[in-house]
């Protein structure tokens, strides 16, 4: 299968909070690729790789970044593709709200798809979602997958109950 999902960073420090989204895309069956391109220090290997990225087969940006957290938007205002943006904690951020707010605060025709602080998790599930919208195989996986997160929590509900824990919500 062709790579469908591109998962980009600022940095290699930034690998172990990006790899959970390579996780979930690989649990999905959905082919991704990962790799490190600044916005800042690779301005050419960036603008790059935002203008090839449909054409090489990508359907999908997962870009991570720290500090100030340009390559999420800086790629968004290249390409027509979705990017999703990963703020991420690094060791010169502001408790993580530099990057958050750099993400998140994309003007007007710009938008950027923005998960949480270091929940490239988030940023792979809702690549695939994208991707499932048109493809039912896909599709099909993730409703399995939610399914799956429905059921555990209401094992962990009849859990409390036969605790005797108090829990007029169930009666």
């Amino acid at each position: 299968m062709a790579i469908q999902v591109g998962i980009i960073m600022g940095s290699d420090s930034d690998l172990p909070v990006m790899e959970p989204a390579a996780a979930v895309l690989k649990a999905f069956g959905i082919d991704y690729e990962i790799t490190v391109v600044s916005a800042h220090r690779t301005p050419l290997r960036m603008v790059t790789y935002a203008q090839k990225a449909k054409d090489r087969g990508l359907k999908v940006i997962i870009a991570g970044a720290g500090g100030a957290a340009h390559l999420p938007g800086m790629v968004a205002s290249i390409t027509s593709l979705p990017v999703i943006g990963v703020p991420v904690k690094s060791s010169n951020s502001i408790d993580g709200w530099d990057s958050v707010l750099s993400i998140l605060q994309m003007p007007n025709g710009v938008p950027v798809a923005t998960v949480a602080l270091n929940a490239a998790k988030n940023a792979g599930i809702l690549a695939a979602q994208i991707i499932g919208a048109a493809d039912e195989a896909v599709y099909q996986k993730i409703a399995a997958y939610k399914q799956k997160m429905e059921s555990e929590v209401l094992q962990k509900v009849e859990r409390l109950k036969g605790a005797g824990q108090p829990n007029d919500f169930d009666s």
